[in-house]
């Protein structure tokens, strides 16, 4: 307690001074006075997680363009290529950090909490945050195949070879035949090399494999690398050795690396003799090394006869198995899909990015929910709210509900749902997420939950401001950093659309407790709420000159503004043609995309992907036909392993910002594709609102099911009669009480209401 008494910012102060340095205590209020006053200025978890990330980019500054004739990972070799999009000057950038490929792919097993990942060119982490392992080919004549050194695509259709820097190349897909498989396939003149990445089904330990499948025109070798990095740069190691059955490494005395066969030729280098990969005709040949400063490297070789295929696997045993893999199922993932949502339409594309969404939001869902493999792997309740009601809306319901069960011990004393200090939202997102729950499957709160979510409403109540300011914040919730990508710390519309969203949910639930005086409680308090955000957007009209809404009472329509379509999507606070919800739309859509996806400026400096389908999905709802063609875009956007970063760079396609594999975007995919098929609508059941025509151009039926929505599960199918030609939409339900009012509202074609008790209907085109 004696330590809070100290002058420390004094003290800080007068250091910093007689040091010649800035004045840290100085530059800090700079910084606050750009945004509005807040109770949290830069949360912790947020200054902690940036010290890392930077501290890796220190370490990165110090070894990486010094060292450039080493192999490197694929963002390096071309962050680093001054004849390259992705060139970054180096100039004054104290750290050097990936900022133009932050694209990785996550391969697991359900429950298992190990996600090794692989880069655009087959580099594979198995372990988190650790080294890494690769395969090369070495001709006898002198040639390399370095899948690093190749180009590789970023997304479906961005590739440009430049033969003379990058005479090879690499694609990339996702097999999901048996799990998830990361395949990597490099080429040049002669020489082809396809890796193989997953984590092995059945076995009581969870075990990374990688199988690496050579061949050579002429003799040469076959290397199994191992590097002192991952796509985030340096991971280091200081020993390694190789068995006496020159079978296995022994990496740090800690973990394990197992050959198929005896390496044949095997050698070790340290930092100050410069990459093994240089060392590879030495004629001596190491059993292992060391390396003061972590930068080992090694290389086990097997022999290539010309013409002849050879396959050698690697295995890495995952060290942190849990109670939950530790019994063998070959059957894992069959289960964890069991009673999923199935999608099948014409479109491959689509189709795939549908199926890979759903296996990405089952490797994230294990007790708590995900947003990335490796950056993101941590716990926030926006993310997870997004993510569970993809789990949800994709039938994929016990996993949504061990999530949900977790809330409640991650809420403060005071009612406070709180992932990092300081985000006014996420009281929110969780309270309607649980009310989502209730709603999708028909029961009601689970008793665990009660006092969780009156908590969490009354912190909601006791956190707006005072109605009586004389100020446009009047009656919101305070200033915060709210979603983080909407700029400095500021009375954001999207903390109070959720907490609108929030109260609501509450009294919904408390109602199906049968609890009518929480439920006219908070809900008289949404109502208040909501009558402060209307005063202040008119406000916001009046100094703009314009209905559209912008990010917080005192900012410019920008980019920010993003974060006030939630009004919309997916609260559905308003009405789908509501003049200020559009106006905000068309804004955005004018000013804020780039390649025809929504770019974020603040802070991201990307194209949003989830954001791009949040915006789709504004469109949908109101009968807008652009929402295709931002769903086209997106599904451009991912890269061939059906994978989106947070943020993707406009020139390269890679990512840019955040996870290389964001799970958030993965259940916006999934929700987009459930809300072509089905959705709410107040009390009415809307369906196939964006089913495109060219999926039906065939005889073959396009179904979506079964679903669950607020009414019931439903199983949709829209068939083309052989003789006719017609259209037929029908659909078989189980519904929860009598049946909804559900309209068809297929486009290009007129809507439909449809009358008690019918399951079909036959549709008449709009033109006709």
């Amino acid at each position: 307690m004696w330590m809070k008494w100290l002058p420390w910012r004094f003290l800080i102060s007068r250091v910093a001074r007689a040091s010649g340095f800035l004045d840290p205590i100085s530059v800090l209020a700079r910084l606050h006075s750009f945004a509005q006053p807040s109770e949290i200025g830069e949360p912790i978890e947020l200054l902690r997680a940036g010290v890392v990330f930077h501290a890796r980019g220190l370490i990165n500054s110090r070894v990486i363009q010094h060292n450039l004739d080493w192999v490197w990972p694929y963002w390096i070799e071309r962050q680093f290529d001054p004849h390259d999009d992705a060139f970054v000057p180096r100039a004054f950038s104290i750290t050097h950090i990936n900022l133009t490929h932050r694209n990785w792919t996550a391969v697991g097993r359900p429950d298992c909490p190990e996600l090794p990942i692989v880069d655009p060119c087959g580099l594979l982490t198995p372990l988190f945050d650790g080294w890494s392992l690769e395969g090369w080919i070495k001709t006898d004549d002198g040639r390399w195949l370095l899948p690093s050194h190749t180009q590789a695509r970023a997304s479906q259709e961005r590739l440009s070879i430049e033969e003379d820097r990058m005479p090879g190349v690499t694609d990339q897909s996702l097999d999901l035949s048996d799990g998830v498989c990361v395949v990597s396939t490099s080429r040049m003149e002669g020489l082809e090399l396809i890796s193989r990445a997953f984590v092995t089904p059945g076995s009581a330990q969870p075990v990374c494999e990688l199988s690496l499948t050579a061949q050579s025109d002429s003799g040469g070798w076959l290397v199994l690398a191992l590097r002192p990095y991952n796509p985030e740069g340096i991971s280091f190691i200081h020993e390694v050795n190789l068995s006496p059955e020159r079978t296995a490494w022994s990496i740090d005395k800690k973990y394990t690396v197992e050959f198929d066969a005896p390496a044949e030729r095997h050698h070790v280098s340290d930092y100050r003799n410069g990459d093994v990969h240089i060392h590879l005709q030495d004629d001596e040949d190491q059993q292992g090394g060391s390396c003061e400063v972590g930068m080992v490297t090694a290389a086990a070789m097997f022999r290539l006869e010309a013409g002849r295929q050879r396959t050698v696997r690697a295995r890495v045993p995952l060290t942190t198995a849990t109670q939950k893999t530790a019994q063998p199922d070959d059957s894992a993932w069959e289960k964890s899909l069991t009673g999923h949502c199935r999608l099948c339409i014409p479109d491959a594309h689509f189709q795939f990015l549908y199926d890979a969404a759903l296996r990405t939001l089952i490797l994230h869902s294990i007790d708590d929910i995900y947003p990335g493999p490796y950056t993101y792997k941590r716990f926030w309740f926006r993310d997870a709210a997004f993510i569970i009601h993809g789990l949800l809306c994709a039938g994929l319901t016990e996993r949504a509900e061990r999530a949900l069960d977790r809330f409640p011990s991650r809420q403060t004393a005071l009612g406070y749902f709180r992932s990092q200090e300081g985000e006014w939202d996420s009281n929110g997102e969780a309270l309607w997420i649980m009310s989502r729950f209730c709603e999708l499957t028909g029961r009601p709160p689970k008793p665990l939950w009660g006092k969780a979510i009156v908590q969490g409403a009354r912190w909601i109540i006791h956190k707006r401001l005072s109605e009586e300011l004389d100020a446009p914040h009047a009656g919101l919730l305070p200033a915060g950093f709210s979603a983080e990508h909407l700029g400095p710390n500021d009375y954001y519309y999207w903390d109070d659309f959720w907490g609108i969203a929030g109260l609501h949910s509450a009294a919904v639930m408390f109602g199906l407790m049968g609890e009518k005086g929480l439920h006219d409680d908070f809900q008289r308090e949404a109502e208040r709420f909501r009558q402060a955000v209307e005063r202040s957007l008119a406000g916001a009209a009046e100094r703009l000159g314009q209905p559209a809404i912008p990010a917080s009472p005192y900012r410019r329509l920008d980019a920010g503004a993003i974060g006030s379509i939630a009004v919309g999507y997916p609260t559905q606070l308003c009405a789908p043609d509501d003049a200020r919800l559009l106006d905000t739309a068309e804004f955005l859509l004018a000013n804020c995309f780039v390649g025809g996806g929504f770019f974020q400026d603040m802070i991201h400096s990307g194209i949003n992907a989830y954001l791009t389908l949040h915006l789709a999905q504004v469109l949908l709802r109101a009968d807008d036909p652009r929402y295709l063609t931002l769903m086209d875009t997106v599904a451009k956007l991912a890269s061939p392993t059906g994978q989106w970063p947070e943020a993707i760079h406009p020139r390269t396609g890679g990512g840019c910002m955040g996870d290389g594999q964001h799970v958030w975007a993965a259940a916006e995919w999934a929700l987009m594709m459930r809300h072509c098929f089905v959705r709410e609508e107040s009390e009415m059941l809307i369906l196939c609102q964006g089913v495109p025509e060219r999926w039906l151009d065939g005889t073959e039926p396009v179904t979506f099911g079964p679903a669950p929505t607020a009414f019931g599960p439903v199983s949709i199918s829209v068939e083309r009669n052989a003789d006719t030609g017609r259209l037929s939409v029908s659909w078989q339900s189980a519904w929860h009480g009598a049946a909804p009012a559900i309209q068809v509202r297929m486009p290009g074609f007129l809507p439909y209401n449809v009358g008690p008790g019918a399951v079909s209907v036959e549709l008449v085109k709009a033109n006709t």
